[in-house]
């Protein structure tokens, strides 16, 4: 018996009546083309949870999977389950209180001294469709579980994680209840990230085919996320939403972009991506800033018409997949906080007030601490040597370098300079370094230069980021010492930051000031 960190999942309410309403909006959905249609019952109220607004709208959720959050106000069941290295025990991650947060309190405790992945994501709808780590597929082998710690996030004003894919990671569920199948409307949206995305196929969160192969044109219905462009041209440099409908990522009817104002929406920490489909003759992208302000419309038109058709009407088969593509393609990254599908199209009213309610959460929003060595803690780490007494770790173009940075500074070189202290990740008596905006990404030592990167879950890895302080080396300041190689400390040289030891054959391990240059001002994260 394994142990547990909450009872098991009580049953939800039935919803028969909602079920019933779905199925009369989706035959006048598609009697109507794609529109909202005069008389569409109005969005619930401010303060209601997306699914809560789904409902009211007559598009109940089917599946409601998030790692951060409730996504009904009456929700108390667990938001997904962990697994420890250590002696392959699971647990599961709950709230705690009804419409709440994740207890990631929890999965610390349950996973200090060791390592946890994720091995389950439940629904929280009456649907029980529960994601587990994908099997092999037509395009890629098994999958492995994502690492329980990799991307930590403030949401809510509550310390949870999210979920970061590497490749070769990726979940599904190819027995699904109350999926869309074969021309059947449904809406989706997931909360995802711009800082960390690729080229390669496929990070799609959606409707996908039941044996984890590619069985045809319109066989997927999915949001995909990323910077690959299937079909040219493509404008700006992504990441763009665009619709995984097999064979294809497609930002239009035609495949390729119609809509040269869609460049991607660049960088963003917390982006909101949405898809919705009638399954036979429209579908509809949009996408929105997580943080603040409106959803945009990037295309509402005809399927795809390119590829042979096969798109309209589309025959979903109803499994969901959950970073890879339909036939287990898992080359891509991405990230993944929260995300629903419906039953039916959703009104653009329920869209609108369910983005309304994404901002309201603030995802990335401040820890409530700063400018101590304390885990949870935003800073900036300041350079005490003569020289550069204005001059700050900051991440640029990947690399760490020191740079100066005053009141006057733009805000992108205030939050490139900004840090949250994160309880070591390969020692709990170290520290690591998240970038403030680049959610999951870490300062870590690489051929002895820092950079910041995403963190894979790897045990490399884990130690290239760890830190562990002490005072500092001039008497001022903290000084940090790399948990792998303990006689090397975090020095900034040359305007670049390395591990360095105190004299060696490398440039940066003079030791011309090296007790000044590896000595640190932990001060005010210069990010608000």
């Amino acid at each position: 018996m394994y142990p547990r960190l909450l009872p098991a999942r009580p049953q939800r309410p039935h919803r028969a009546v909602l079920s019933a309403l779905s199925a009369v909006l989706t035959v006048l959905a598609l009697v109507l083309g794609f529109s909202a249609g005069a008389g569409a019952p109005e969005a619930a109220a401010a303060g209601s949870l997306p699914c809560d607004i789904y409902a009211a709208a007559g598009t109940p959720c089917v599946a409601a999977h998030s790692l951060a959050r409730a996504l009904y106000s009456s929700y108390n069941g667990p938001l997904y389950q962990v697994q420890r290295a250590s002696d392959s025990a699971t647990a599961n991650v709950g709230l705690p209180a009804a419409g709440g947060y994740a207890d990631a309190a929890a999965q610390d405790s349950f996973c200090s001294g060791t390592t946890c992945i994720i091995t389950r994501i439940y629904d929280q709808s009456s649907r029980h469709n529960d994601l587990t780590v994908e099997g092999a597929g037509g395009a890629g082998a098994a999958d492995v579980g994502a690492p329980a710690d990799a991307l930590p996030v403030t949401v809510g004003g509550h310390q949870v994680y999210g979920l970061e894919i590497s490749a070769g990671m990726g979940y599904r569920n190819n027995a699904t209840s109350g999926v869309a199948v074969n021309g059947q409307a449904e809406g989706m949206y997931m909360v995802t990230s711009g800082t960390h995305v690729n080229g390669r196929c496929c990070f799609d969160y959606g409707n996908a085919e039941t044996n984890n192969k590619d069985t045809g044109n319109g066989h997927m219905d999915a949001i995909n996320f990323g910077t690959e462009c299937w079909f040219s041209p493509c404008y700006g440099q992504g990441p763009w939403v665009q619709a995984d409908l097999e064979n294809g990522l497609f930002q239009s009817d035609s495949g390729y972009s119609k809509n040269t104002s869609n460049t991607g929406t660049g960088p963003l920490p917390f982006v909101t991506a949405l898809l919705k489909n009638n399954g036979q003759n429209h579908f509809a992208l949009k996408y929105g800033n997580a943080q603040s302000g409106a959803l945009t419309t990037t295309y509402s038109g005809p399927e795809p018409t390119v590829n042979g058709g096969g798109y309209s009407p589309m025959h979903q088969e109803g499994a969901i997949v959950l970073g890879t593509g339909g036939d287990n393609s898992n080359g891509s990254i991405g990230s993944f906080f929260e995300g629903v599908m419906t039953s039916g199209i959703p009104t653009d009213a329920a869209d609108s007030s369910v983005q309304a309610n994404i901002v309201s959460v603030g995802y990335g929003g401040s820890t409530g601490s700063t400018g101590s060595g304390t885990p949870g803690a935003e800073i900036s780490l300041r350079a005490t040597t003569s020289c550069c007494t204005t001059d700050y770790i900051r991440h640029q173009n990947d690399a760490a370098v020191i740079s100066p940075v005053t009141s006057s500074s733009s805000s992108l070189d205030k939050n490139d300079a900004t840090w949250i202290v994160r309880r070591g990740l390969a020692s709990s008596s170290c520290v690591s370094f998240e970038s403030r905006n680049y959610p999951g990404d870490f300062l870590r030592h690489y051929n002895f230069r820092l950079y910041r990167q995403p963190m894979d879950g790897t045990a490399q890895f884990r130690a290239d980021a760890t830190f562990c302080p002490g005072t500092g080396k001039s008497g001022t300041g903290t000084s940090f010492a790399s948990y792998n190689y303990p006689s090397r400390y975090l020095r900034h040289y040359n305007s670049n930051v390395y591990i360095a030891s105190d004299g060696g054959s490398n440039t940066w391990d003079s030791a011309t000031s090296w007790t000044d240059d590896v000595s640190w001002v932990v001060s005010q994260p210069w990010a608000p």
